[in-house]
């Protein structure tokens, strides 16, 4: 495991001190010249990125509990044509809009006519710009009726009257997400039903038309014993790949396994890594297995997976090794040779992860970003412990392909119970990393703590390239 930069610097320094203290006298002053600059060129290095720089969207943010700032908004920000927009909801608990040119730090807010039930951190804000350029969103959802709109116009922050998607099984909606295909039409995808008992659900929408139908109705099926908890990330041609792990109730212990499935047409069939076609739909029996994870190892649901230019694929999440007490971040990944699985050793504290409701939990959830570097794929966990000062920061591994990891802290002071979202359009094209940014606190079980409003934010930071 590699040690944080700032270890491996002290180390530096004691084997240099000590071998200063063999020299002659009348070198010590040569040497402690080529001392500081070995510091200084180590210093530069050591550095794998730019300095993060951020920009304040507000200082009105709903900080009561980490419904601004769960990971499984999809999205929180999102580019589209020199534009970037943002959700969240305010001190009022109404839904918030704001957009800015690319580069700018200056915003547009626009506080809409709708508000949601922020008091509880499952209903979080999601949204997208098709390719028309109209915002979606899609808020308040926890086992409820839909709450979607679009904008009024193209660019608009605007939004329009409430409406259905294609109405049936609407009724009992919890995590929205958009995603974009290349194309420019949306993919929605939701949960229809309760936590151990439920299907997930995708529809599609047209640019053309300008209308949505359902393509997969109950495609991962639970069998009313279960439930699935996905990630889903499309790859630069278009391919939909989707994870998940299956959950037996709503006690989050139960929480096991890890599985794959993707799509080549947007959606309509599915399979397997192996190119192997699932016979929909999908349920415990004849799932893809990319790792077997029992129950009770504190694995959490609904975390992140990336898939990089050549559709090569890596997942995200935490758990702990038998026999080991204390959950790690690990890797899973598939390069082509089949799934391997990479664990971030770092970390030094245990905690169990029961019960059900949004937990407050001493880590959040890993978002996975991956980058070339030189012949090789870079790639970053952007996390949050409280081993770190629960700040927000990120684990950097040169090659995926191997397990030295380097951590850098992205901000100086603490976000609270923040978890990472980020625009995946600008990272996507652009290698540009913007996150969402609040510093927010999570009462256990779905409580609401007497904080006041916090400052929202976008945190940019950008990779250092190997050429």
């Amino acid at each position: 495991m590699s040690l944080p930069p700032k270890q491996i610097v002290r180390f530096s320094v004691l084997r240099l001190t000590k071998y200063i203290n063999l020299i002659t006298e009348n070198y010590k002053c040569h040497f402690a010249l080529g001392f500081l600059l070995c510091l200084s060129l180590f210093k530069v290095c050591s550095l794998s990125a730019q300095t993060p720089s951020s920009s304040t969207i507000s200082t009105n943010g709903w900080s009561k509990n980490s419904v601004n700032a769960v990971i499984f908004r999809k999205n929180s920000l999102v580019t589209f044509q020199n534009f970037q927009y943002a959700a969240y909801y305010d001190v009022g608990q109404f839904v918030v809009l704001a957009k800015r040119k690319t580069g700018s730090n200056i915003w547009q807010v626009k506080q809409t006519q709708y508000k949601g039930d922020a008091t509880d951190a499952h209903k979080s804000i999601s949204i997208i710009v098709d390719g028309a350029g109209f915002v979606h969103v899609a808020w308040g959802q926890h086992n409820n009726n839909l709450n979607y709109a679009k904008g009024l116009a193209p660019a608009s922050l605007q939004l329009g009257e409430k409406s259905e998607m294609v109405s049936s099984k609407e009724n009992k909606v919890s995590y929205p997400e958009f995603y974009k295909l290349p194309d420019g039409d949306l993919l929605f995808f939701y949960r229809d039903g309760g936590s151990g008992n439920g299907n997930l659900m995708i529809n599609r929408y047209s640019t053309k038309s300008k209308t949505w139908k359902r393509i997969q109705d109950g495609m991962i099926d639970g069998e009313g014993k279960r439930n699935a908890y996905w990630q889903v990330a499309i790859d630069k041609a278009g391919a939909i790949h989707l994870s998940w792990v299956w959950r037996e109730s709503p006690d989050v212990a139960s929480n096991h396994d890890l599985c794959y499935a993707k799509s080549l047409d947007g959606g309509l069939t599915w399979q397997k890594s192996t190119g192997e076609k699932y016979r929909l739909p999908i349920v415990e029996s004849n799932a893809e297995y990319a790792l077997k994870i029992p129950q009770k190892s504190e694995l959490i649901n609904q975390t992140s997976m990336y898939a990089d230019a050549e559709g090569n694929v890596s997942i995200a999440g935490y758990w702990r090794d038998l026999p080991s007490e204390i959950p790690q971040y690990h890797i899973v990944f598939n390069n082509g040779n089949g799934w391997k699985v990479n664990a971030l050793t770092f970390r030094k504290t245990a905690f169990s992860l029961s019960g059900g409701g949004t937990k407050k939990i001493p880590i959040s959830r890993p978002q996975i970003i991956v980058w070339p570097n030189g012949k090789q794929y870079a790639a970053g966990i952007i996390f949050r412990d409280e081993e770190r000062g629960s700040k927000a920061s990120i684990a950097i591994n040169k090659n995926i392909a191997g397990n030295n990891w380097e951590i850098e802290d992205l901000t100086h002071k603490s976000v609270g119970d923040w978890e990472p979202s980020y625009d995946t359009a600008l990272w996507k094209d652009k290698k540009i990393l913007n996150l969402y940014l609040q510093n927010v606190i999570q009462v256990d079980g779905e409580g609401k703590a007497e904080s006041k409003p916090t400052a929202v934010k976008v945190l940019q930071w950008v990779p250092k390239f190997k050429k």
